[in-house]
């Protein structure tokens, strides 16, 4: 299923208008499969972690996630009150239709950094605050360099969009 596309309006004051494919990791397309056709527990987080990378990670490997300066990852409760049911900001209604499309319904937003932080390639979503697994990935259109004392970074409403196999 390396069909999922990601796609991002903007990481306002950080990164700007970018879109790109992204795809689920290696990680993720076998819990996928152990789920739908083997009836396994999917074991999906009950909060997913959003993830800034200076390496894009692949499909089976990690990447280089940004770290110091007061980076830390940002928490988005998995539920429908944070991810949109469709392509439209604040929709709090299930996934329906043949878009296969959520977006973040709040904005999300990174501390501010304190240090160099490089320059931001990739965004992921993963299910630990620190380690655990990476689900997805996408790199972005617009590399962008943060540096201490830059604005914290977020996501606005909306921004963060996710559509798998359309």
């Amino acid at each position: 299923m390396k069909s999922i596309r990601l796609i991002l309006a903007s990481l306002l004051l950080a990164v700007a208008n970018f879109a790109h494919a992204g795809a689920l990791t290696d990680f993720a397309e076998n819990k996928l499969v152990d789920a739908v056709l083997r009836g396994q527990a999917i074991g999906a987080p009950a909060t997913g972690y959003v993830a800034l990378y200076t390496v894009c990670p692949t499909d089976s490997t990690a990447g280089t996630e940004v770290t110091g300066g007061s980076y830390a990852r940002v928490a988005v409760t998995s539920s429908l009150a944070n991810w949109a049911g469709t392509q439209a900001a604040a929709s709090t209604t299930a996934s329906s239709g043949t878009s296969g499309t959520t977006s973040n319904n709040g904005t999300i937003t990174f501390p501010a950094p304190t240090a160099n932080w490089g320059t931001v390639v990739c965004w992921g979503v993963l299910d630990a605050a620190s380690g655990g697994n990476l689900w997805i990935y996408s790199a972005l259109t617009i590399n962008k360099t943060i540096n201490s004392g830059d604005a914290a970074p977020s996501f606005a409403a909306g921004a963060a969009t996710i559509q798998i196999d359309n």
